[in-house]
């Protein structure tokens, strides 16, 4: 190499190492910059995903509202504020009873079959089940289905439960009915040591709550319904009598406050809003709720001659149950169909009950247990893991619901009824439990 190109070499390496070390500091905060944006950009979605998480679970609080209207418009005007008190207080009491007991059962550290700490849930304690913010909303959000568990039952109990009695039980379904089968089947969520439920583990799919929630529900309120007995007059010479609904316009308001309520019960499961599963999930949940009314209103019209709206109404319950364990992996066409069955099967299933002695005024059996465990089935017929083996899983699923909620739930029920006392004297529930457990009516005269 001659010595002028060596030269020329040099100088173009200290003039290199001159721009490094004069651009390192601009580099290195650019670095910084980016690094810190990503982390901002981390943050801004975490806190995306918790007000999602926390919109949801306000939707799914005002199917309360929805729950209230429904039974109080398919039962009669004597016992409005008695249905409207007990849907108030199974919330009220439930809320309380969830978290200071309940959200442990459920996300605790497992052991066995039983989650065992999380007690008297506090977010910002060291070893809390999920903390930071996101914590409170997941508390929220399982808050707001336990207390959908619970108020399933009311409408199946409707118009001869002692309030007192049906306060006890709010609490019984609140810390051990619902937590219990939740750990079994959703501890993996957010669990302290991360493990799954035994149904979890298996493979049992049930993304926002078909079974663990609806069916759970209803399995409790047949339970209370068999326990109670039926209705004075629904019976005679065992021969079933119809009791009209004083309000089907309440009823119908109460059915479509119950869709809205939908779209965060389903939609709002993912707890996250990036990925598009969202809206997805909202369209999913949404036709199945369209094909379930329809089913039904052909399925009525079919069977009495005229379309009958009371079963529409539930059809598009049956529907909204039926999707939403299967709603995250279901195609649209297939959660139509799921929708479709489930509007079918919840008139043939209000007339099975009815026929064999089961007095449910709303129907709540028929709409969250039985259409609550066909869409948990449907997974193994209709959706993306749909085979014989899953199939055979979530039908586990649904026996262990059953074989764990209603003999559970029908404990709780004698208990109570041995105790404090279950059911009304006859003389109350002919007056009507506004009066009689209120001392107040719905509809004064004026």
């Amino acid at each position: 190499m001659t010595t002028q190109k060596r030269a020329l070499l040099q100088l173009f390496a200290l003039s290199a190492i001159a721009w490094v070390l004069g651009a390192a500091p601009a580099i290195a905060q650019e670095g910084e910059e980016t690094a810190a944006a990503a982390v901002g950009e981390y943050a801004l979605l975490g806190d995306v995903d918790v007000l999602w998480t926390c919109v949801a679970a306000f939707l799914v609080f005002f199917m309360q509202a929805g729950f209230a209207l429904v039974e109080t418009g398919f039962t009669r005007a004597k016992n409005a504020c008695n249905i409207l008190m007990k849907n108030l207080m199974d919330f009220s009491i439930g809320s309380l009873a969830f978290w200071m007991v309940g959200f442990g059962v459920m996300f605790g550290v497992t052991s066995g079959y039983f989650g065992t700490s999380g007690f008297f849930f506090n977010a910002d304690a060291p070893d809390a089940i999920t903390p930071g913010a996101f914590g409170w909303a997941f508390l929220l959000f399982q808050t707001v289905f336990a207390a959908t568990a619970a108020t399933i039952v009311s409408g199946a109990m409707a118009e001869r439960t002692k309030f007192v009695g049906y306060l006890a039980y709010s609490v019984g379904i609140t810390v051990i009915v619902y937590p219990v089968f939740g750990c079994w089947c959703w501890n993996g969520l957010v669990g302290v040591d991360g493990s799954a439920g035994w149904l979890e583990a298996r493979g049992f799919l049930d993304f926002a709550g078909s079974t663990v929630v609806h069916s759970i529900g209803g399995w409790a309120a047949l339970a209370g319904a068999v326990v109670l007995g039926a209705r004075k007059g629904k019976y005679v010479d065992g021969k079933p009598q119809p009791i009209k609904g004083h309000n089907i316009p309440l009823a119908a308001l109460g059915v479509f406050i119950l869709w809205l309520g939908w779209f965060g019960f389903n939609p709002g499961s993912t707890t996250a809003v990036g990925g598009g599963d969202l809206a997805r999930i909202a369209v999913t949940t949404n036709l199945s709720a369209a094909s379930g009314a329809i089913a039904a209103m052909l399925v009525s019209w079919l069977m009495f001659g005229k379309p009958d709206t009371s079963f529409a109404l539930n059809g598009a319950l049956a529907g909204l149950v039926a999707i939403t364990a299967g709603c995250d992996i279901m195609s649209p066409a297939m959660a139509a169909l799921t929708g479709l069955i489930g509007g079918a099967l919840v008139v043939f299933s209000c007339l099975f009950f009815e026929k064999i002695g089961v007095d449910d005024p709303v129907g709540a059996v028929s709409v969250h247990g039985v259409c609550g465990a066909w869409g948990t089935l449907a997974i193994g017929l209709f959706s993306s893991q749909a085979g014989a083996a899953q199939l055979g899983i979530q039908a586990l699923g649904v026996a262990a619901g059953f074989l764990w909620a209603f003999p559970v739930s029908i404990i709780i029920f004698l208990v109570i009824k041995a105790t404090i006392g279950l059911r009304v004297e006859e003389e109350e529930e002919v007056r009507g439990l506004d009066i009689s457990e209120h001392g107040m009516v719905a509809y004064p005269p004026a």
